[in-house]
């Protein structure tokens, strides 16, 4: 499903049928008012009870008050949200968390806090129930603190000058905010962080302005104006120098380095341009107004934080030739904008879609730098594929996420793909993609259909069938000599 509604076309009996209803007929029936609560979660083959039913959100604001070292915050969060049915109680997903007060449009709700199996539900009964179709709005006041204890898993990561910054995917973001954690429900968001002296904060999107406070700390507010699923949230209050450029089409670039060690960082921040540069050749113009790196000694990964890519400061060293293979990551993680942020994951098991071309992109950019061979990568994938997919599951029906079938098997898909159709083809289809279903959700039988569509060959659909959901690996068009290994 690719919005957040399905529009049915009603066939040419309905039409006839409907248009010989006189226009004066009776009245039809009021539908009745039922109330009952929502879901707990929204179904996710992997995450279950991830999400919540009964409503969409439309924007978050945020506002978060952190203190460095001790981790105390306070914070606030505003929910613009949608009734999609009609609703006597609804749930957010939240976890670790003191709630302090609950209002639901502007009315003081009664709230109830549970055990869920990624964390804990907070279920809010407004106090009156709420139409089909209602808008609404949510007013949660809270605090903590980064290191509590919390049920599920934790999505602070903290460095060594007493900051913090979030990795939440895939789902962590309830341990920020009360939230609808799921990746199907996307939503703007405006955030307001304070940080103190000697700090600076980061989120995701634009940088709007800075407001200093008389204890000399300062209240940094950010907007993003393009939808965001929550387990893409990208916060941060560290010790950081803001260095700002452009891309070789005018797109602002910001990002964050740690303080004293900004002439390290500098010249590798700054091949972004070209990395934006390579891909936008590839995929049309960057999907965000804004982009950057934010590099920080808490993290040791990289994830691909919407508009603002959160890699560790371990990834920056020269391989055993003396090439900077560190971009590689970069590219990966900067491909991930348009593939899993801008078209996202309707739900996890969809994941393929995320990994398979950040993993594929990456291969083909470290091929054309000369430091590896795309086909070398995929042989080599494709021997131990079938290992992978009896134990884990196919890339299109994984078990869990993290997995090599997501990440290496989904770019073996669509390696495979590749090498059916053509390059000039392949090209179309993965760039088409991206075009089409811009800011919305996906699956993978749209993605099949999309491939159809785009090619006009039906054969396709079968053959993507194969390499997605079977048990073992299909012969690799053009090279028939490839085997699993024994």
């Amino acid at each position: 499903m690719t919005t957040r509604r399905t529009v049915l076309q009603l066939g040419g009996a309905a039409v006839a049928a409907a248009a010989a209803v006189p226009a004066l007929g009776t009245p039809a029936l009021a539908r009745s008012f039922d109330p009952k609560p929502g879901s707990s979660g929204v179904g996710d083959p992997l995450f279950p009870t991830l999400g919540n039913g009964g409503y969409e959100v439309t924007h978050y604001d945020l506002t978060f008050d952190f203190t460095p070292v001790t981790y105390d915050f306070t914070a606030a969060v505003r929910i613009s949200a949608r009734a999609t049915q009609d609703l006597s109680a609804f749930n957010l997903d939240t976890d670790g968390h003191t709630i302090d007060e609950v209002t639901v449009d502007g009315h003081a709700a009664r709230w109830e806090l549970s055990a869920g199996s990624s964390g804990q539900e907070l279920t809010l009964t407004p106090a009156r129930p709420l139409h089909d179709g209602r808008p609404f709005i949510v007013e949660i006041r809270y605090h903590g603190n980064g290191k509590d204890k919390r049920l599920g898993l934790g999505g602070w990561v903290f460095g060594s000058e007493g900051g913090f910054a979030s990795a939440v995917q895939s789902s962590r973001a309830d341990t920020f905010l009360p939230c609808n954690d799921t990746p199907s429900d996307k939503a703007t968001w405006a955030f307001h962080i304070s940080a103190p002296k000697g700090y600076v904060a980061a989120a995701n999107g634009e940088l709007l302005h800075r407001i200093p406070r008389a204890d000399g700390s300062a209240v940094w507010h950010f907007a993003l104006r393009e939808r965001m699923p929550t387990e893409l949230l990208g916060i941060a209050v560290v010790k950081g120098t803001y260095l700002y450029g452009s891309s070789h089409t005018g797109l602002p670039l910001r990002h964050i380095v740690p303080q004293g060690h900004e002439d390290t960082y500098a010249p590798i921040v700054a091949r972004t341009a070209d990395h934006l540069a390579w891909l936008e050749a590839k995929f049309g113009r960057f999907p965000f107004s804004t982009y950057g790196l934010h590099i920080y000694d808490g993290y040791t990964d990289a994830l691909e934080n919407q508009t603002l890519t959160l890699m560790g400061t371990n990834w920056f060293k020269l391989n055993a030739d003396g090439n900077p293979t560190y971009e590689n990551t970069m590219v990966h993680e900067m491909t991930h904008q348009w593939f899993g942020d801008s078209v996202t994951p309707h739900d996890w098991q969809q994941a393929w879609l995320n990994e398979g071309p950040a993993t594929y992109y990456a291969a083909v950019y470290s091929e054309e730098r000369g430091w590896s061979v795309v086909a070398d990568k995929m042989k080599a994938t494709y021997g131990t594929l079938d290992a992978v997919r009896a134990k884990d599951g196919p890339p299109g029906l994984p078990k869990a996420l993290g997995g090599a079938n997501i990440y290496d098997g989904g770019a073996l898909v669509l390696y495979a793909l590749n090498q059916q159709v053509g390059q000039r083809t392949f090209d179309r289809i993965m760039r088409e993609w991206v075009r089409r279903f811009k800011d919305s959700t996906y699956t993978s039988e749209q993605f099949i259909r999309h491939t159809v569509d785009v090619t006009g060959d039906r054969t396709l659909d079968r053959f993507l069938r194969d390499w997605l959901f079977g048990a073992t690996n299909p012969p690799m068009p053009g090279h028939p000599d490839w085997k699993a290994a024994a």
